[in-house]
Protein backbone atom coordinates (compact mmCIF):
# COMPACT_ATOMS: atom_id res chain seq x y z
CA UNK A 1 0.00 0.00 0.00
CA UNK A 2 1.70 3.22 -0.88
CA UNK A 3 0.37 4.88 2.52
CA UNK A 4 2.33 2.65 4.39
CA UNK A 5 5.26 4.09 5.68
CA UNK A 6 8.60 2.05 4.98
CA UNK A 7 9.91 1.90 8.62
CA UNK A 8 5.93 0.49 9.86
CA UNK A 9 5.94 -2.62 11.47
CA UNK A 10 4.40 -5.73 10.10
CA UNK A 11 0.48 -5.74 9.46
CA UNK A 12 -0.13 -1.46 9.31
CA UNK A 13 -3.19 -0.75 8.84
CA UNK A 14 -2.06 2.20 6.80
CA UNK A 15 -1.96 6.56 7.25
CA UNK A 16 -5.28 6.43 5.83
CA UNK A 17 -7.28 4.29 7.30
CA UNK A 18 -9.84 4.75 9.96
CA UNK A 19 -7.65 1.96 11.85
CA UNK A 20 -4.43 4.04 11.98
CA UNK A 21 -2.78 4.23 15.41
CA UNK A 22 -5.63 2.45 17.11
CA UNK A 23 -5.02 -1.31 16.16
CA UNK A 24 -2.86 -4.21 17.91
CA UNK A 25 -0.14 -3.98 14.45
CA UNK A 26 0.45 -0.29 15.62
CA UNK A 27 1.51 -0.67 18.98
CA UNK A 28 5.27 0.38 19.18
CA UNK A 29 5.77 2.23 16.50
CA UNK A 30 7.00 5.77 16.65
CA UNK A 31 3.95 7.07 14.17
CA UNK A 32 1.40 5.49 15.94
CA UNK A 33 0.25 8.96 17.79
CA UNK A 34 0.65 11.23 14.50
CA UNK A 35 -1.25 8.02 12.83
CA UNK A 36 -4.39 8.28 15.95
CA UNK A 37 -4.42 11.56 15.27
CA UNK A 38 -5.56 12.07 11.99
CA UNK A 39 -3.10 14.66 11.30
CA UNK A 40 -1.01 14.24 7.87
CA UNK A 41 1.80 12.01 9.38
CA UNK A 42 5.47 14.81 9.39
CA UNK A 43 9.08 13.11 10.15
CA UNK A 44 10.12 13.05 13.63
CA UNK A 45 12.25 15.90 14.35
CA UNK A 46 14.20 14.11 16.50
CA UNK A 47 15.47 12.18 13.42
CA UNK A 48 17.39 15.36 12.41
CA UNK A 49 18.26 16.21 16.13
CA UNK A 50 20.06 13.12 16.11
CA UNK A 51 21.63 13.00 12.52
CA UNK A 52 23.67 15.71 14.15
CA UNK A 53 24.58 14.21 17.57
CA UNK A 54 25.82 11.35 15.25
CA UNK A 55 27.87 13.22 13.33
CA UNK A 56 30.26 12.61 15.80
CA UNK A 57 30.40 9.23 15.27
CA UNK A 58 32.47 7.59 12.47
CA UNK A 59 31.21 4.38 12.11
CA UNK A 60 27.82 2.82 14.14
CA UNK A 61 27.45 -1.16 14.30
CA UNK A 62 23.90 -2.97 15.23
CA UNK A 63 24.45 -6.57 16.77
CA UNK A 64 20.83 -8.09 16.38
CA UNK A 65 19.62 -11.95 16.50
CA UNK A 66 16.33 -12.93 16.15
CA UNK A 67 17.25 -15.40 19.11
CA UNK A 68 17.81 -15.03 22.59
CA UNK A 69 20.48 -16.57 24.81
CA UNK A 70 23.07 -16.57 21.84
CA UNK A 71 25.60 -14.59 22.99
CA UNK A 72 24.69 -10.73 21.72
CA UNK A 73 25.49 -8.80 24.97
CA UNK A 74 28.74 -11.01 25.24
CA UNK A 75 29.74 -10.62 21.55
CA UNK A 76 29.01 -6.67 21.84
CA UNK A 77 31.01 -6.35 24.92
CA UNK A 78 34.17 -8.44 23.01
CA UNK A 79 33.71 -6.57 19.79
CA UNK A 80 34.06 -2.71 22.35
CA UNK A 81 36.83 -4.65 24.17
CA UNK A 82 38.75 -5.68 21.23
CA UNK A 83 38.12 -2.33 18.83
CA UNK A 84 39.17 -0.25 22.13
CA UNK A 85 42.54 -2.08 22.90
CA UNK A 86 43.87 0.35 20.21
CA UNK A 87 44.12 3.20 22.61
CA UNK A 88 43.82 5.44 19.49
CA UNK A 89 40.10 4.30 18.95
CA UNK A 90 37.69 5.73 20.54
CA UNK A 91 34.44 3.35 21.54
CA UNK A 92 31.15 3.68 22.65
CA UNK A 93 28.26 0.82 23.81
CA UNK A 94 24.97 1.69 23.26
CA UNK A 95 22.80 -1.08 25.23
CA UNK A 96 19.20 -1.08 23.89
CA UNK A 97 17.85 -3.95 25.85
CA UNK A 98 15.16 -2.60 27.81
CA UNK A 99 13.94 -4.71 29.78
CA UNK A 100 16.93 -7.36 30.47
CA UNK A 101 20.08 -4.35 30.61
CA UNK A 102 23.34 -6.90 31.26
CA UNK A 103 26.01 -4.70 30.03
CA UNK A 104 26.78 -2.70 32.76
CA UNK A 105 27.47 -6.30 34.50
CA UNK A 106 29.43 -7.45 31.26
CA UNK A 107 31.55 -4.61 30.98
CA UNK A 108 32.46 -4.35 34.96
CA UNK A 109 30.13 -0.89 35.81
CA UNK A 110 27.18 -2.34 37.71
CA UNK A 111 26.28 -0.44 40.05
CA UNK A 112 27.53 3.12 38.34
CA UNK A 113 25.27 5.98 37.65
CA UNK A 114 24.82 8.82 34.46
CA UNK A 115 25.62 12.34 34.97
CA UNK A 116 24.38 15.28 33.78
CA UNK A 117 26.73 17.43 31.97
CA UNK A 118 25.68 21.08 29.73
CA UNK A 119 26.58 18.82 26.70
CA UNK A 120 24.01 16.02 27.78
CA UNK A 121 24.10 12.43 29.51
CA UNK A 122 27.77 11.46 30.03
CA UNK A 123 28.09 8.09 29.23
CA UNK A 124 30.05 6.04 32.02
CA UNK A 125 33.34 4.51 31.23
CA UNK A 126 35.23 1.63 31.05
CA UNK A 127 38.61 2.91 30.22
CA UNK A 128 39.81 6.29 29.05
CA UNK A 129 38.51 5.17 24.83
CA UNK A 130 35.70 2.96 25.82
CA UNK A 131 32.33 4.40 26.81
CA UNK A 132 28.82 3.09 27.82
CA UNK A 133 25.55 3.95 28.30
CA UNK A 134 22.24 1.77 29.24
CA UNK A 135 19.16 1.54 30.87
CA UNK A 136 20.76 -0.34 33.79
CA UNK A 137 22.59 2.52 34.91
CA UNK A 138 18.86 4.31 35.47
CA UNK A 139 17.80 1.72 37.86
CA UNK A 140 17.90 2.13 41.35
CA UNK A 141 18.58 -2.02 41.86
CA UNK A 142 19.96 -4.45 39.33
CA UNK A 143 16.76 -6.86 40.14
CA UNK A 144 14.40 -4.07 39.20
CA UNK A 145 12.32 -4.74 36.59
CA UNK A 146 11.29 -2.74 33.64
CA UNK A 147 7.93 -2.82 32.55
CA UNK A 148 7.47 -1.04 29.70
CA UNK A 149 5.31 -1.11 26.34
CA UNK A 150 6.64 -0.08 23.51
CA UNK A 151 6.01 3.98 23.05
CA UNK A 152 8.22 4.68 26.19
CA UNK A 153 10.83 2.19 24.91
CA UNK A 154 11.15 4.58 22.01
CA UNK A 155 11.12 7.28 24.11
CA UNK A 156 14.40 5.88 25.53
CA UNK A 157 16.53 5.13 22.40
CA UNK A 158 15.40 8.86 21.32
CA UNK A 159 17.00 10.20 24.62
CA UNK A 160 19.58 8.06 24.23
CA UNK A 161 20.98 8.86 21.01
CA UNK A 162 19.92 12.79 20.83
CA UNK A 163 20.84 13.32 24.75
CA UNK A 164 23.87 11.33 25.68
CA UNK A 165 27.47 12.95 24.71
CA UNK A 166 28.96 10.56 22.89
CA UNK A 167 31.53 13.28 21.42
CA UNK A 168 33.98 12.47 18.73
CA UNK A 169 33.77 8.26 19.03
CA UNK A 170 35.58 6.12 16.29
CA UNK A 171 32.71 3.06 17.11
CA UNK A 172 29.29 3.17 18.10
CA UNK A 173 28.26 -0.45 18.99
CA UNK A 174 24.47 -1.02 19.51
CA UNK A 175 23.55 -4.14 21.92
CA UNK A 176 20.14 -5.38 20.92
CA UNK A 177 17.14 -7.19 22.69
CA UNK A 178 15.83 -10.73 20.54
CA UNK A 179 12.85 -10.19 18.00
CA UNK A 180 12.60 -7.58 15.35
CA UNK A 181 9.93 -5.54 17.41
CA UNK A 182 9.84 -1.91 18.99
CA UNK A 183 13.28 -1.67 19.91
CA UNK A 184 14.52 -2.75 16.62
CA UNK A 185 12.34 -0.36 14.80
CA UNK A 186 12.79 2.60 16.35
CA UNK A 187 16.42 2.22 16.49
CA UNK A 188 16.21 1.98 12.53
CA UNK A 189 14.69 4.56 12.70
CA UNK A 190 16.17 7.00 14.65
CA UNK A 191 19.95 5.62 13.15
CA UNK A 192 18.16 6.17 9.50
CA UNK A 193 19.94 9.50 8.19
CA UNK A 194 23.71 8.83 10.18
CA UNK A 195 25.37 6.40 7.55
CA UNK A 196 24.86 3.31 9.63
CA UNK A 197 27.84 0.32 8.53
CA UNK A 198 24.88 -2.18 9.00
CA UNK A 199 24.31 -4.94 11.68
CA UNK A 200 26.31 -7.97 12.94
CA UNK A 201 23.95 -11.42 13.18
CA UNK A 202 24.71 -13.86 16.14
CA UNK A 203 23.71 -17.48 16.23
CA UNK A 204 24.31 -20.49 17.46
CA UNK A 205 24.86 -23.67 15.55
CA UNK A 206 21.40 -25.58 15.65
CA UNK A 207 18.66 -25.27 13.38
CA UNK A 208 16.15 -23.99 16.49
CA UNK A 209 18.43 -20.93 16.51
CA UNK A 210 18.88 -20.13 12.75
CA UNK A 211 15.56 -20.43 11.87
CA UNK A 212 14.94 -17.12 14.04
CA UNK A 213 18.09 -15.47 12.43
CA UNK A 214 16.32 -15.82 9.16
CA UNK A 215 13.51 -13.45 10.18
CA UNK A 216 16.07 -11.49 11.27
CA UNK A 217 17.86 -11.20 8.00
CA UNK A 218 14.57 -10.74 6.79
CA UNK A 219 13.64 -7.88 9.00
CA UNK A 220 17.22 -5.98 7.99
CA UNK A 221 16.18 -6.94 4.27
CA UNK A 222 12.87 -5.15 4.58
CA UNK A 223 13.99 -2.07 6.52
CA UNK A 224 17.04 -1.55 4.33
CA UNK A 225 20.04 -2.25 6.73
CA UNK A 226 23.22 -3.22 5.68
CA UNK A 227 24.33 -7.17 6.99
CA UNK A 228 27.94 -6.70 7.78
CA UNK A 229 27.97 -10.82 8.20
CA UNK A 230 26.90 -13.47 10.48
CA UNK A 231 29.31 -14.86 13.38
CA UNK A 232 28.73 -18.46 14.60
CA UNK A 233 28.75 -18.30 18.98
CA UNK A 234 28.81 -21.48 20.92
CA UNK A 235 30.64 -23.22 17.57
CA UNK A 236 32.25 -26.32 19.61
CA UNK A 237 33.78 -26.79 23.03
CA UNK A 238 37.10 -26.49 23.11
CA UNK A 239 39.02 -28.05 26.20
CA UNK A 240 41.36 -25.99 27.91
CA UNK A 241 43.56 -28.90 28.93
CA UNK A 242 43.79 -31.45 26.39
CA UNK A 243 42.65 -28.71 23.41
CA UNK A 244 40.28 -31.09 22.20
CA UNK A 245 36.92 -29.80 20.72
CA UNK A 246 33.50 -31.07 21.02
CA UNK A 247 30.03 -29.85 19.39
CA UNK A 248 28.22 -29.47 22.51
CA UNK A 249 24.99 -27.39 19.71
CA UNK A 250 25.39 -29.65 17.02
CA UNK A 251 24.64 -28.14 13.58
CA UNK A 252 22.40 -30.38 12.33
CA UNK A 253 21.41 -28.31 9.16
CA UNK A 254 24.99 -27.16 8.33
CA UNK A 255 25.43 -24.29 11.04
CA UNK A 256 25.57 -20.45 10.37
CA UNK A 257 28.14 -21.00 7.86
CA UNK A 258 26.01 -22.71 5.24
CA UNK A 259 23.13 -20.70 6.30
CA UNK A 260 25.04 -17.79 5.36
CA UNK A 261 26.30 -19.18 1.88
CA UNK A 262 22.62 -20.28 0.80
CA UNK A 263 21.49 -16.44 1.38
CA UNK A 264 24.39 -15.08 -0.01
CA UNK A 265 25.14 -12.89 3.30
CA UNK A 266 28.76 -12.81 4.35
CA UNK A 267 30.53 -15.47 6.96
CA UNK A 268 32.21 -13.52 10.00
CA UNK A 269 33.43 -16.53 11.62
CA UNK A 270 32.60 -19.36 14.72
CA UNK A 271 33.11 -18.81 17.93
CA UNK A 272 33.93 -21.72 20.25
CA UNK A 273 32.63 -22.05 23.95
CA UNK A 274 34.83 -21.47 26.30
CA UNK A 275 33.65 -21.47 30.10
CA UNK A 276 35.87 -18.76 31.23
CA UNK A 277 34.13 -16.53 29.11
CA UNK A 278 31.47 -16.20 31.23
CA UNK A 279 33.26 -15.98 34.43
CA UNK A 280 34.99 -13.03 32.99
CA UNK A 281 31.26 -11.71 32.05
CA UNK A 282 30.49 -12.52 35.00
CA UNK A 283 33.66 -10.25 37.10
CA UNK A 284 32.86 -7.74 34.17
CA UNK A 285 36.45 -8.55 33.44
CA UNK A 286 38.48 -8.62 29.36
CA UNK A 287 38.34 -11.94 28.13
CA UNK A 288 41.33 -11.08 25.99
CA UNK A 289 43.45 -9.97 28.87
CA UNK A 290 42.39 -12.77 31.41
CA UNK A 291 42.86 -15.79 28.60
CA UNK A 292 44.84 -14.42 25.90
CA UNK A 293 46.11 -17.83 24.59
CA UNK A 294 42.46 -19.17 24.00
CA UNK A 295 41.39 -20.41 20.80
CA UNK A 296 38.42 -18.11 21.76
CA UNK A 297 40.01 -15.19 21.91
CA UNK A 298 41.82 -15.47 18.68
CA UNK A 299 38.70 -16.27 17.13
CA UNK A 300 37.35 -13.02 18.52
CA UNK A 301 40.27 -11.04 16.74
CA UNK A 302 39.98 -12.25 13.61
CA UNK A 303 36.38 -11.57 13.48
CA UNK A 304 37.12 -8.29 15.22
CA UNK A 305 39.80 -7.58 12.14
CA UNK A 306 37.13 -8.16 9.66
CA UNK A 307 34.61 -5.55 10.81
CA UNK A 308 37.49 -2.93 11.26
CA UNK A 309 38.81 -3.46 7.25
CA UNK A 310 35.01 -3.15 5.93
CA UNK A 311 34.46 0.08 8.22
CA UNK A 312 37.70 1.64 7.11
CA UNK A 313 38.06 0.50 3.64
CA UNK A 314 37.48 2.81 1.11
CA UNK A 315 34.65 3.91 -1.28
CA UNK A 316 32.60 2.26 1.33
CA UNK A 317 28.69 2.11 0.20
CA UNK A 318 26.50 4.31 2.47
CA UNK A 319 23.27 2.96 4.13
CA UNK A 320 20.35 3.01 1.75
CA UNK A 321 17.30 3.12 4.99
CA UNK A 322 14.82 5.76 4.13
CA UNK A 323 15.30 8.85 6.42
CA UNK A 324 11.36 9.64 6.26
Amino acid sequence: MADVPENAPEHCPGTQSESAGKVSACQGCPNQNICASGLPQAPDPAVEEIKERMSSVKHKILVLSGKGGVGKSTFTAHLARGLARDENTQVAVLDIDICGPSIPRVMGLEGEQVHQSGSGWSPVYVEDNLSVMSVGFLLSSPDDAVIWRGPKKNGLIKQFLRDVDWGDTDYLIVDTPPGTSDEHLSIVQYLSCTNVDGAVLVTTPQEISLMDVRKEINFCQKVNLPILGVVENMSGFVCPKCKNESHIFPPTTGGAEKMADDLKIPFLGKLPLDPRIGKCCDEGTSFFEEVPDSPATQSYLSIISKLRKYCQKDGQTESSMDCS
